[in-house]
């Protein structure tokens, strides 16, 4: 982890160097299959280490969209999650907001370099988020904020994430995409439902139909990434200990690890052999890769380490 200077218009101008492979590297980037090899901070990097939900929607949101964005990075946050989106307007900036409400570390990850702020009226909030947590980005300084880079950005709002929860989106908003990479990436889907006659609404629905699970209140994201969040929290407190998720008495993983082999395995074939649910399934393989206990192969396939 290097430190440079470069002129900027608003931020500090300290940026941190994170390289692909260091211990500063946060582990679930580097699972990606196309990781960046390099990646500028500036605030705290160790903020990227934390237990992470990601929160993305539309830039042009309800009132009533805006509120759950904020309300839902608050209570998340004081439970111990990073909030992770992308400073854009709308749902994004935000779930930000929400996060320092509550005190809690946000991330933002951007789609340009750190010598400036886009878009410019969100400023303040970056430098905000700059003091209590990190701004982001896989592009150099002198990097404009080009359309193209936008998607690429949202890999990695996604991939530094336990789940993904999406607050009001068309059917063809940019925040389907991050949705559909989480989901890719092996990560939780989550979507608020809202009005039939909201057109914000539609790309929400289309996700529940499509398998994101239906989330009317912060505890039910809770539910489902409370354990893995703990966990990883766990492993960030005590590097040294010894993580066993597979004890005597926990019988959904004795039913996944007696499926498990060194010979390639699907997900699918995984639901099938063991009679768990395709969520638990990803769920623990995803621990269970962070504990070193499986790997990941291509095509969605995993296998016992060696």
């Amino acid at each position: 982890m290097t430190k440079t200077s470069d002129p900027s218009s608003g931020a500090s101008p300290d940026c941190i160097e994170i390289e692909f492979g260091s211990d500063d590297y946060p582990e679930l980037l580097g699972q990606l299959a196309d990781p960046p090899r390099r990646l500028y901070v500036r605030g705290d990097p160790a903020v990227l280490h934390l237990p992470a939900l990601a929160i993305v929607g539309s830039r042009n949101p309800t009132a009533g969209g805006q509120r759950n964005a904020r309300e839902f990075a608050r209570h998340l946050g004081r439970w111990g999650f990073c909030i992770v989106s992308g400073l854009a307007q709308g749902i994004d900036s935000e779930a930000h907001r929400g996060a320092l409400d509550a005190g809690a570390p946000t991330v933002a990850f951007v789609g340009h370099g750190l010598d400036r702020i886009y878009p410019a009226a969100n400023l303040e909030l970056a430098r905000a988020i700059e003091q209590n947590g990190a701004l982001v980005s896989e592009f150099p300084a002198g990097t404009p904020p080009r359309k193209s880079h936008f998607p690429q950005r949202n890999r990695l709002i996604s991939g530094l994430s336990l789940g993904t929860l999406v607050i009001e989106a068309a059917r063809q908003s940019g925040s389907l995409i991050t949705a559909r990479l989480s989901g890719e990436q092996g990560r939780e889907v989550f979507a608020l439902p809202g009005s039939i006659h909201n057109p914000l609404s539609r790309g929400c629905h289309r996700l529940i139909r499509d398998g994101a699970k239906l989330v009317e209140s912060a505890d039910d994201i809770l539910s489902e990434l409370g354990a893995l969040a703990g966990h990883v929290r766990a492993s960030l407190e005590e590097p040294d200990a010894a993580v066993e998720p597979l004890r005597s008495d926990d019988q959904e993983y004795v039913k996944l690890r007696s499926t498990l082999s060194h010979d390639p395995i699907s997900v699918d074939e995984l639901v099938e052999r063991s009679g768990l649910t395709i969520d638990q399934v990803s769920s623990m393989l995803l621990i269970l890769e962070l504990d070193g206990v499986v790997e990941k192969l291509s095509g969605g396939r995993y296998s016992l380490q060696p």
